[in-house]
C-alpha cells in the first residue's frame, strides 16, 4: 500500500497532529477503481465528493490537484484508489472551524478477488443501521455500523452480509448496493434515510430503469433474482442468501456484460 497526506496544497509526511477525521470521523471518502492508473468513475465520485462535502460543510481541495496525484500515485497501474477528506486539524471539541484547511489522503491498495463464478454467498446482519437522513446517502468517514456488521461472521464461505434499519427496511450490503428482480422489473433500496448512494447503483439504476423503494427481508428472500454491486467489484451476482439459492439469471449476466463493455476495469471478469 502506497499513502501519500496532503494539508490543502502541501505534502505532509503523515496524518497531522489532531485531525478531526480521526479524532471524530468529521469527513467523506471516496474507494475507486482503477485500471491502467486511470479512474474511469472519477467525475461520478467526485460528484458524491462533493455532495457530502456539502451535507458536512467541509471544504475540498482543488479536483484537477488531486486527480494529478492520484495519478503519479497509480502510476499506470490496476488497483484500487482512496480518498479521504477530512474537516482539518482542530483542538478538542465537537465544534467545526468557521473556515479549515482540508486533510486529504490518497492510498493505493490491491485489487480484491475476484468472486466465485456461481455467485457470491450472503447472510442476514443481525446489527441495525439507525435512522438519520442527514448523513443518508453520502460516504462520511464514520463506519462503524459496518465495522460492527462486518465482525458477525469469520466464515469465509459466506462473503457479504445484508443490514436493515432500525426500522426493518432493508437497506444493503456492509460494503454494497443491493438489487432484487420481480416480476420483470428491478428494485434497489432508497437510501434517503441511511445507507450509502453507490456510484455503481447509481449506473445500474440508469441501465436497468430501476426504482428505489423500501424493501422488506420477505421481499428480498422471494426475488427473483439478487445482486449487489459497488464501484470497485462491480455487479456481483448472488447464488444463496441462508438457505434461499438462485440459479444464475440471464439479466443478470447480461448487465455484467453491458458494464464490461462500458467501464474497462471489468472487461476481463466477463466470460
Amino acid at each position: 500500500m502506497s499513502v501519500r497526506h496532503f494539508l490543502g496544497g502541501d505534502a505532509l509526511p503523515h496524518t497531522p497532529d489532531h485531525d478531526r477525521g480521526l479524532a471524530y470521523g468529521d469527513g467523506v471518502f471516496e474507494t475507486m477503481r482503477a485500471h491502467g492508473g486511470v479512474v474511469h468513475w472519477w467525475p461520478a465520485h467526485w460528484r458524491r465528493l462533493e455532495r457530502g462535502a456539502s451535507a458536512l460543510a467541509l471544504t475540498l481541495p482543488q479536483q484537477a490537484r488531486v486527480q494529478r496525484e492520484a495519478e503519479a500515485l497509480l502510476d499506470g497501474a490496476d488497483g484500487v484508489l482512496k480518498l479521504v477528506v477530512t474537516r482539518g486539524v482542530g483542538g478538542r471539541g465537537y465544534a467545526p472551524f468557521d473556515a479549515s484547511t482540508p486533510h486529504w489522503i490518497l492510498s493505493r491498495h490491491a485489487l480484491p478477488p475476484s468472486p466465485p463464478s456461481e455467485g457470491v454467498s450472503l447472510r442476514w446482519c443481525d446489527l441495525r443501521l439507525a435512522v438519520q437522513p442527514a448523513l443518508a446517502g453520502i460516504k462520511h468517514c464514520n463506519r462503524l455500523e459496518q465495522v460492527l456488521a462486518r465482525a458477525e461472521w469469520r466464515d469465509a464461505a459466506i462473503h457479504e452480509g445484508l443490514m436493515r434499519s432500525t426500522e426493518g427496511d432493508v437497506v444493503g450490503a456492509t460494503a454494497a448496493n443491493l438489487f432484487v428482480l420481480h416480476d420483470g422489473r428491478w428494485t434497489t433500496p432508497a437510501v434517503d434515510r441511511c445507507g450509502i448512494a453507490g456510484v455503481c447503483r447509481e449506473w445500474a439504476i440508469d441501465a436497468l430503469q430501476a426504482r428505489q423503494a423500501r424493501l422488506a427481508v420477505t421481499e428480498v428472500e422471494a426475488a427473483e433474482a439478487v445482486f449487489l454491486c459497488n464501484a470497485v467489484r462491480g455487479i456481483l451476482p448472488v447464488a444463496r442468501l441462508g438457505a434461499r439459492q438462485w440459479r444464475p439469471h440471464p439479466q443478470v449476466a447480461q448487465l455484467r456484460r453491458r458494464l464490461a463493455a462500458e467501464h474497462p476495469a471489468f472487461a476481463t471478469e466477463v466470460a
